[in-house]
């Protein structure tokens, strides 16, 4: 049994992960309809990927007997500037979701609640991952600039990228 304070934080990362899957929901749209379908095709399996990690949050809630709330969502952005702002915007809110996830694993150690700890251990690793992908991708951006051909070629390589990554799971 997780205790109230435990679930709570929990339910908020609930929240957060649903919230990150619609923000990167309504980044890969804007991407495609700007021509940019590696962008798009990243982009959309990084929202699954957000999703997955809300379903694994509700499934452990309930598994442990909490209550797993179903949150309401505010509306994503509709348009973003540019493909660089869209990957400045994904690295900023990786950077939120690990602080939420190091403020549930504080939680947890203060309630002692090491099963639940143990469980948010993938977490803490999924968003070195993360981070460093955000990062390496700025990095490239960087490195082209506005350099047409480079972004062809980048959102060639994102798409493949996408591509390997969905006949991986």
């Amino acid at each position: 049994m997780i205790s109230g304070k435990v679930e709570n934080a929990l339910n908020d990362q609930i929240k957060k992960e649903a919230q990150s899957s619609q923000f990167y929901l309504a980044m890969a749209s804007w991407a495609e309809t700007q021509g940019y379908n590696g962008v798009a095709s990243f982009l959309y399996a990084h929202s699954d990927e957000e999703r997955m990690h809300m379903l694994k949050l509700i499934k452990f809630v309930n598994e442990r007997g909490g209550k797993a709330v179903i949150p309401a969502l505010e509306a994503p952005p509709i348009e973003f500037n540019s493909i660089t702002y869209v990957f400045e915007e994904l690295l900023n809110h990786e950077v939120k979701v690990t602080e939420s996830i190091n403020n549930v694993v504080e939680v947890c150690l203060s309630e002692k609640d090491y099963t639940t700890h143990n469980f948010m251990q993938w977490y803490v690793s999924e968003q070195i991952e993360e981070e460093a992908l955000a990062r390496t991708i700025n990095d490239k951006l960087d490195m082209i600039g506005s350099d047409k051909g480079g972004l062809y070629l980048f959102d060639r390589d994102l798409e493949s990228m996408a591509g390997s990554e969905n006949g991986a799971a």
